[in-house]
């Protein structure tokens, strides 16, 4: 049994910096998708640069599709132009109802929504980098 104390966040040794070559990958990544987005008018594709910030992924990506059949379809159109690019290994959930349909592709996270399903999450509040408004004492 290991009786060594668990180590503090402070020596945690911190994540890896990304090669020039994995950003490169991660800017053409996010350069498909955007212009497959854009090709199937996507409406108020929002985009968020994580580095640095996630360790989750380097890139989130947010859309609204104009109804159900809408954002399957553009859903279905970007994961077969993720698997024509080589980004075959990406992981989807919510197709069967295509409210909200998540594609992550390990680096960039992809939300596409129907408006009234986007505006209810607000999942962008998230990453606003914006504080809240503060009342006035009184």
């Amino acid at each position: 049994m290991n009786r060594d104390p668990a180590p503090s966040a402070q020596e945690t040794s911190a994540p890896a910096e990304s090669s020039p070559d994995d950003q490169e990958r991660i800017g053409a990544l996010e350069d498909l998708i955007l212009a497959r987005l854009d090709d199937d008018k996507a409406q108020d594709v929002v985009f968020i640069d994580l580095k640095g910030k996630s360790a989750v992924a380097d890139g989130l990506i947010v859309a609204s599709g104009r109804s159900h059949r809408h954002v399957g379809a553009m859903a279905d159109h970007l994961l077969r132009a993720l698997k024509e690019a080589g980004y075959g290994r990406a992981r989807v959930e919510g197709l069967p109802h295509c409210d909200w349909v998540l594609i992550d592709t390990g680096d960039v996270i992809v939300h596409l929504f129907r408006p009234e399903v986007r505006s209810f999450y607000n999942i962008e509040k998230i990453w606003s980098v914006e504080p809240p408004a503060r009342s006035a004492a009184g």
